[in-house]
């Protein structure tokens, strides 16, 4: 494979960094609506709590480092639960596929995001990656937002061919490489496929679960804290490269008031990295 000239490695998370609505998805009135109106609560799946401790946790691992996808670990945990006494399969699997239609319309990237994006399609000797640990079909949906924008992605998993640069953003989901981003194992996969060899600097920018609704466990504290350190780690024993991380945190009013003044923050820190690493004023 033809190995690339990338001296950046610039990493974006996507569920809580570029798509603020997606974990707002996940509040507990926009979830008991989203439950009622797929038809998952007349199934049973009656409450934030049913919905993340019955249906979301013991399915995570499964649904975020298969292809299985989120409507069939779904509706295959709803119906082992016995929770939709009476209801056939079809009945189940419509329910959730309506509820997973429903989220992923709902997990939109950010457009304040755009203008920085669009500027990165571009940038020499950087290879952009839109990394995160989602379900299968995430993939698709992620490629499609970006298209919508006119910016060129495809899977990081299917690598970058002969004579193909990486300067082409790529989505790498864990449900396509195998392993969650805390594992080192992700980004070998992610290394191996577009032979990046010769990066040296690395920046994430990732909300590390902060984001998320209170009721998934997945944004608890420690989980975030011992999942940046993990991240932070692996990436620089994996690329043998200097690694910057760009913790993208919404506290209190900021995540319904000032989404559009931490990403232009955060698009002023990207720039200094990428204009630090590469000697330029490009960006």
């Amino acid at each position: 494979m033809t190995q690339f000239a990338e001296k950046m490695l610039v990493i974006f998370d996507y569920s809580g960094t570029l798509s603020l609505e997606a974990p707002r998805f996940g509040r507990p009135a926009n979830l008991v609506r989203a439950l009622a109106e797929s038809g998952l609560f007349s199934l049973g799946v009656t409450t934030p709590e049913i919905f993340w401790e019955e249906i979301v946790g013991p399915t995570w691992i499964e649904g975020s480092t298969t292809a299985i996808g989120y409507k069939r670990v779904m509706a295959e945990r709803i119906a082992a639960l016995g929770l939709a006494s009476g209801a056939t399969v079809a009945e189940i699997t419509a329910a959730a596929s309506r509820f997973v239609d429903r989220y992923l319309d709902h997990s939109r990237m950010d457009p304040h995001w755009r203008p920085l994006l669009e500027k990165l399609t571009g940038y020499p000797g950087a290879a952009v990656v839109i990394a995160t640990d989602h379900y299968a079909e995430a993939t698709e949906t992620i490629i499609r937002y970006l298209n919508s924008w006119d910016i060129p992605v495809r899977k990081a998993k299917e690598g970058a061919g002969e004579n193909r640069r990486l300067s082409l953003f790529s989505v790498a989901n864990s449900a396509d490489m195998g392993f969650w981003k805390a594992d080192r194992r992700f980004w070998e996969v992610l290394k191996s496929r577009f032979s990046l060899e010769t990066v040296r600097s690395v920046l994430i920018i990732d909300d590390f679960g902060f984001n998320e609704d209170q009721g998934d466990s997945y944004g608890e504290w420690a989980r975030i804290e011992a999942r940046q350190e993990k991240t932070f780690t692996v990436l620089g024993e994996v690329f043998q490269a200097g690694v910057e991380v760009i913790p993208f945190f919404l506290k209190g009013r900021e995540r319904e008031d000032a989404p559009a003044l931490r990403i232009a923050e955060t698009g002023g820190r990207i720039g200094r990295f990428l204009n630090s690493a590469d000697g330029a004023k490009n960006l």
